[in-house]
């Protein structure tokens, strides 16, 4: 069975730091494509940031580009999202997904339960 428990969130104020954590069993997230996406009040599902198989390639929405950073741990089976000079805007639910995600993806083969994330000072 997939299951995806995502961790870290909390309260951070303008311009910290966090980094949110996503432990995976049932598959191995290195030999997967993995996403982090989120849900900020009031709006739809947004793609935040996603890494290929074996950390091969990243990609990021333009607004945390520079500021967030995927990664995946094999040892663990974890991935996870550094999450720098923290904005009002960032604030949401933020869930890891199992799949290669895109600007306007909102559906993926797996999803956590999510994890919230409030900017603010």
């Amino acid at each position: 069975e997939v299951k995806l428990v995502e961790s870290g969130g909390t309260l951070v104020q303008p311009g910290g730091s966090l980094t949110l954590s996503c432990a995976a069993s049932g598959f191995i997230v290195s030999n997967s494509a993995m996403s982090w996406v989120r849900q900020a009040p009031g709006k739809g599902l947004e793609w935040v940031a996603s890494i290929y198989v074996d950390s091969s390639a990243y990609k990021y929405t333009n607004s945390v580009r520079g500021r967030f950073t995927i990664a995946t741990d094999r040892a663990r089976n974890t991935m996870s999202l550094q999450m720098n000079n923290l904005k009002t805007e960032d604030t949401a639910v933020y869930y890891c997904a199992k799949g290669w995600g895109d600007y306007g993806v909102t559906e993926y083969e797996h999803r956590g339960q999510g994890t919230q994330v409030t900017v603010s000072a």
